[in-house]
């Protein structure tokens, strides 16, 4: 097709040739560029999914043909598991210690860092390394050491003189120890906190200290209301991330969530039904309840949002 040049009612030249390219050449390119981004979640992931929800409806031990039994890995879950449920506990108590006290640190040191001038980026950059590192398993295991009987931890607070012989093997520290760690890499929800803080426009500041509000009153009234967008993107961020913790608690439990099954994680238990006893059907049905609650806690935390996260252009007396 060729293409010819004319002149709209202002002037500006037109290809008149490309408009009338036809809509459907148009997506067929588009497609072309998507292509292996679909061809991937097809594969990837959207398959996957599938078998493994036909899987959970199995009874199936990665060796032998699955045999179909219905909803029985559901009701053994739920009514016939003991430790199933002692999974859940201890998912939840991880939870609701580790995003609080890590959102907080994230919190406490991108304000820190926001009047600062020289070095900014050697701060931030220091700050931020220890999520460079990931939940790997050596940083794991030198966790885990740090926090044993006779570890950096134990001989500092020995010479306080409270003695604990070692969280590791404490079933009442050993969680404690799994979340300090996760709040020990705050270094993601900092730096966005950090950018979110830097948009704050700074006469608001100066228009309430003026009307001498204090500092916590500032903070109250100003920092958290114009932070609530980006502080509900971290909470639900880390939210989905801490449900799904899983290498901290087997390097820390040595894989049995031990001690006493305080460090038993849902992913972990997941990963002994399903790797360790080859029942990956039930293991199956315990991945597609875990999507099922991720998805409810998510879908809770955007509903009750409109009661707190506050959007700079939103007349609405509501936030949303």
């Amino acid at each position: 097709m060729s293409t010819t040049m004319t002149r709209s009612e202002d002037g500006a030249a037109v290809r008149t040739g490309e408009r009338r390219r036809p809509k459907r050449e148009r997506q067929g390119a588009a497609w072309v560029f998507l292509s292996p981004w679909v061809l991937g979640a097809a594969v990837l992931t959207l398959l996957p999914m599938a078998v493994s929800l036909y899987l959970s409806f199995t009874d199936y031990d990665m060796f032998d043909a699955p045999s179909w039994v219905g909803l029985r890995n559901y009701t053994q879950m739920f009514t016939e598991d003991p430790r199933y449920w002692r999974s859940v506990t201890t998912t939840l108590t991880y939870v609701v210690i580790a995003v609080p006290l890590q959102l907080a640190a994230a919190l406490a040191v991108a304000l820190g860092l926001k009047p600062v001038r020289r070095g900014k980026g050697f701060y931030r950059s220091a700050f931020y390394a220890p999520s460079l590192l990931g939940a790997s398993m050596s940083i794991a295991l030198v966790w885990r050491a740090i926090f044993s009987n006779g570890g950096t931890v134990d001989k500092l607070l020995s010479g306080v003189g409270i003695h604990t012989g070692g969280w590791t093997t404490k079933p009442g520290w050993a969680l404690l120890a799994v979340a300090l760690l996760t709040v020990w890499q705050f270094g993601a929800p900092m730096v966005i906190f950090l950018a979110g803080l830097q948009q704050i426009p700074v006469e608001l500041y100066e228009a309430a200290a003026v009307d001498g509000a204090s500092w916590w009153r500032q903070f109250r009234s100003i920092t958290i209301p114009m932070l609530s967008p980006v502080l509900f993107f971290n909470l639900v961020l880390q939210m989905i991330q801490a449900f799904q913790v899983f290498t901290p608690a087997f390097a820390v439990s040595g894989g049995q969530g031990g001690p006493a099954d305080s460090t038993l994680f849902y992913t972990l238990y997941l990963y002994d039904r399903g790797f360790v006893a080859s029942h990956m059907g039930y293991a199956s049905a315990m991945a597609w309840v875990l999507l099922i609650a991720i998805g409810a806690v998510t879908a809770v935390l955007f509903r009750t949002s409109r009661a707190w996260v506050f959007y700079a252009n939103d007349n609405n007396e509501g936030g949303r």
